[in-house]
């Protein structure tokens, strides 16, 4: 066990711990979003009346708090590609 494979576990586990904070937020935002989407969905269909799909305020958060939770999950990625090339590094 090296220096290099010390400084790639602790910069893995670094970048996991900070994907996984940036993506945990939006996460929950976004599930709360498509929750009350599909709420109002149920109501509308009970009501009898058509939804119309046009773009709602509501759909570009959903859009723009998806994309976050992505490049979060590809900060978390990196860090597990790095922690693994720790231990396959000699």
């Amino acid at each position: 066990m090296g220096p290099l494979n010390l400084a790639l576990w602790l910069a893995g586990v670094a970048l996991i711990a900070v994907g996984y904070s940036r993506a945990r937020g939006p996460w929950t935002r976004y599930q709360a979003l498509k929750e009350e989407d599909a709420n109002i969905a149920r109501y509308e269909a009970w009501r009898g009346g058509l939804r119309n799909d046009e773009t709602t305020g509501a759909s570009i958060a959903k859009d723009i708090l998806r994309r976050q939770v992505w490049q979060a999950g590809a900060v978390a990625i990196a860090g597990f590609v790095l922690a693994i090339a720790g231990f396959l590094i000699r």
